[in-house]
């Protein structure tokens, strides 16, 4: 089946005020399907990537440069987390996603991603268990610190390391890394690149992986084909992971991984290259999967949500929220019985380049601003509810 195309969106009204005049400052958009508040809760973060709520007043911001925040979310006041490992900020590398395990209250343990730098081999993302203290009394700091997974053949490249963590509903991590810039990784069965993994929160295989049984591929790959999916989510309602991938000169890509399959990457897509020329085959072929939904023009796609139990948003569960980078916009895909059916742009132009999407525990949606001087934004309805 083809996927849910847009070729192009048309530009909605202009927002009210940006979000310049440091924290709560607020910008409203009517442009959408529900009007909108966006309130600037904490700034003066460097380039943040990664969010995780820890209670309903306290989160954790990973900052690409290498360092690690928490955050209150009552005053925006920020501390630095001690004990974050050495990572190699270069482009697009650096300290990447975090999560909580499903058992954070009690053990204190996170999972994070990051460029690991593997000495003249180049960098790799690897992915590391911690544990998190002090962080309720003014003193947080990471303890008992271990990389569970290295990708396979680091280089020195600067591109495309994914990457995003999804904890599944057994427990077991799934992430992303990206073809590291070299396209024919990612049909590589024997490469990490280009592929979601899964592995058990301990770094061992789970028996059930697809490739656990086949010495031709990686026992740790989950699917393959993706070019550099920077956004994952889990949908609550189904416990399936949904993916979200940068593509070329267009052709970014939501999908739905699904064990042992592949989804394409460079064999087909619905972009060109950057110089214009063909990619692939063309758009469709034989044994690879055709996405749910992709873009062209590209929007440069980065972190996603998926809602559930969205109090402020009751007319938007089951919905996509994605972030964009180069088109600097919040976008909503409205599903209806699972399926995609159309698209609304948010917000466009006025927040910056959104790097990740999150839903709180308060119900609200949050998003990190990719930005040398970033900030933490929370966006609820301009009324009682969407």
């Amino acid at each position: 089946m083809i996927p849910f195309r847009l070729f192009a969106a048309s530009l909605f009204g202009l927002s009210t005020l940006a979000l310049t005049a440091g924290a709560d400052a607020q910008v409203t958009d009517d442009s959408g399907s529900c009007p909108l508040v966006a309130t600037s809760i904490a700034d003066g973060l460097e380039f943040p990537w990664g969010l995780a709520f820890l209670d309903e007043t306290t989160a954790l911001v990973t900052e690409r440069p290498g360092q690690m925040r928490v955050v209150n979310l009552s005053d925006g006041n920020i501390l630095e987390v001690e004990g974050v490992p050495e990572v190699v900020e270069q482009r697009q590398g650096g300290l990447l996603d975090i999560a909580l395990a499903p058992d954070f209250t009690s053990t204190g343990t996170i999972f994070f991603s990051f460029a690991e730098p593997r000495g003249s081999s180049g960098t790799g993302t690897s992915v590391a268990r911690a544990t998190l203290q002090g962080w309720d009394s003014g003193t947080p700091a990471l303890s008992d610190v271990t990389t569970i997974f290295r990708q396979s053949d680091p280089d020195n490249s600067g591109f495309h390391f994914g990457s995003r963590i999804v904890i599944l509903p057994d427990g077991t991590l799934a992430f992303t890394i990206g073809d590291r810039g070299t396209p024919e990784r990612a049909q590589d069965p024997m490469d990490h690149a280009g592929s979601v993994l899964r592995i058990n929160p301990d770094g061992s295989i789970p028996t059930d992986n697809p490739f656990v049984d086949n010495p031709s591929a990686l026992p740790e790959i989950w699917s393959t084909g993706h070019r550099n999916a920077q956004g994952a989510a889990l949908d609550q309602a189904t416990g399936l992971l949904w993916t979200v991938e940068h593509g070329a000169r267009g052709g970014d890509e939501i999908n739905q991984p699904r064990p042992g399959l592949n989804y394409g990457w460079p064999t087909i897509s619905y972009g060109v290259n950057y110089s214009g020329t063909p990619i692939g085959v063309g758009t469709e072929a034989e044994g690879l999967e055709q996405p749910v939904y992709f873009w062209d023009p590209s929007i440069a796609p980065s972190g996603m949500a998926i809602l559930s139990g969205a109090s402020f948003f009751p007319s938007w569960e089951g919905d996509i929220l994605v972030g964009a980078l180069r088109a600097q916009t919040l976008v909503r895909l409205d599903r209806t019985n699972g399926t995609v059916v159309s698209e609304e742009r948010l917000f466009e132009g006025e927040l910056g380049r959104i790097r990740d999407v999150r839903q709180g525990p308060d119900g609200a949606l949050w998003i990190l601003i990719d930005d040398p001087d970033g900030s933490l934004v929370r966006i609820t309805p301009a009324q009682d509810a969407c």
